[in-house]
């Protein structure tokens, strides 16, 4: 039996226990019970299976790196009771055949001899949580849970990764004004995507994350956001990070229809944090919609004095600067990524181009530049998917080539 820890507390959880709890339902559609015991008899479980199969090959590694894994994950729901709720998910992942990658756990099982592929073996309780829905306009959340903001580039859930970033969190949620998403949420510990014996595991914190979204205008939605992140391991690292957010769409005629985001954000020090922690954050992109095809040309730029980056710990980084994953931490210089990305549909498949010109805040230097090729569809329950990422160094990490097949059932 493997040894779970949900908000602290540890637990023993048989596989065949967990096994039996996904074969007892379906999704996680949940639904009003007259009595306690109706609530949890009528829950429903769901179960989904996540197979992935990725390939590194890394300049400078002589090794190429290759991991064949499959998440599972098993959930349950319970039904309403008196405007209360709760939902428990376990998350296990396991590596078929030799182990040929560098999980990045930090441990003497990382095989550190071969590139990274961030998904190490173990089982977790991904979310465990309880839900209160009875106050009118509001919803209250206490427990471990995902929480996605916005686009995810300052707060997400690593959704790429096998082992998902959870939060143990009080969150509240209100919609008593016109149009407007209030969201406050107080962290106390980020479970991340390492395992929790990793040696870069769970972050220990003292967060408050503030989001407000006004969606009344006609042209989009304006978001004002505070991120405060006391980091009690790495205190010296606690920021705060405020911004405001404009994205949207304006129908140009029947056919086409013009896309656009404005975002604006400033970093700085906050409670034991460093006095150097000092910089900005901007983003501006635009596009169009024309019969089904998309495009996007964007400029986002994270500043970088030499001393200090703009940092963003807490986000699903993989969908952000390549998806080879050279930037997951911004060099000292900061960064400016100039991409242009084009995506459609063709006979139900989903398909997607990114380029991406990447170069230095600070000084101008070329880091290099990054092609992503993306194919997937979905039929019903499954999705099959592969995807591709080749990044061309210039003065910044070495040339990196990624390939992934990944076939997902969800029932």
């Amino acid at each position: 039996m493997k040894r779970i820890n949900v908000l602290g507390i540890e637990t023993k959880a048989p596989a065949t226990l967990l096994l039996a709890a996904a074969l007892a339902g379906g999704n996680t559609t949940t639904a009003s019970a007259a009595g306690f015991t109706d609530a949890v008899a009528g829950g429903e479980a769901g179960l989904e299976l996540r197979y992935r199969y990725e390939i590194v090959d890394q300049t400078g590694i002589s090794e190429k790196a290759k991991a064949s894994t499959l998440r599972t994950r098993l959930n349950y729901a319970s039904a309403d009771y008196k405007g209360f709720n709760a939902f428990l998910e376990f998350d296990d992942i396991t590596a078929f055949g030799d182990i040929e990658y560098n999980n990045a756990t930090g441990l003497p099982s990382a095989q550190t001899s071969y590139p990274v592929i961030a998904d190490p073996e173990g089982t977790e309780v991904n979310q465990a949580k309880l839900s209160y829905t009875g106050l009118a306009d509001t919803g209250i959340m206490y427990g471990r849970q995902r929480i996605i903001l916005d686009n995810a580039r300052f707060i997400g859930n690593v959704g790429w990764r096998q082992n998902e970033q959870t939060y143990d969190a009080f969150t509240v949620n209100n919609s008593t004004l016109a149009d407007t998403q209030f969201l406050y949420s107080y962290v106390s510990n980020v479970n991340r995507i390492f395992g929790e014996a990793a040696a870069a595991g769970d972050l220990d914190t003292k967060a408050h994350l503030l989001n407000i979204a006004y969606s009344g205008f006609g042209a989009g939605k304006l978001t004002g956001y505070g991120y405060f992140l006391e980091l009690v391991d790495n205190p010296s690292a606690s920021q705060a990070t405020l911004g405001l957010r404009f994205a949207g769409d304006t129908p140009v005629s029947q056919e086409v229809k013009a896309l656009y985001t404005l975002e604006f954000a400033q970093q700085s020090d906050y409670a034991d944090g460093a006095a150097t922690i000092d910089a900005d954050y901007s983003l501006v992109e635009v596009g169009a919609a024309v019969s089904g095809v998309t495009v996007k040309l964007g400029l986002e730029t994270l500043g970088g004095d030499g001393t200090y980056a703009f940092s963003t710990p807490l986000a699903t980084l993989h969908a952000f600067n390549g998806w080879a994953d050279k930037f997951l931490a911004t060099p000292v210089n900061g960064l400016v990524d100039t991409y242009v990305s084009v995506s459609g549909k063709l006979s139900g498949v989903k398909l997607m181009g990114v380029y991406h010109d990447f170069s230095a805040d600070t000084g101008g230097g070329d880091y290099g530049t990054e092609l992503d090729l993306l194919a997937a569809k979905t039929f019903g329950n499954y999705t099959v998917l592969a995807k591709y990422a080749a990044y061309s160094a210039d003065s910044f990490a070495t040339d990196t080539d990624k390939m992934w097949l990944m076939g997902q059932a969800t029932f």
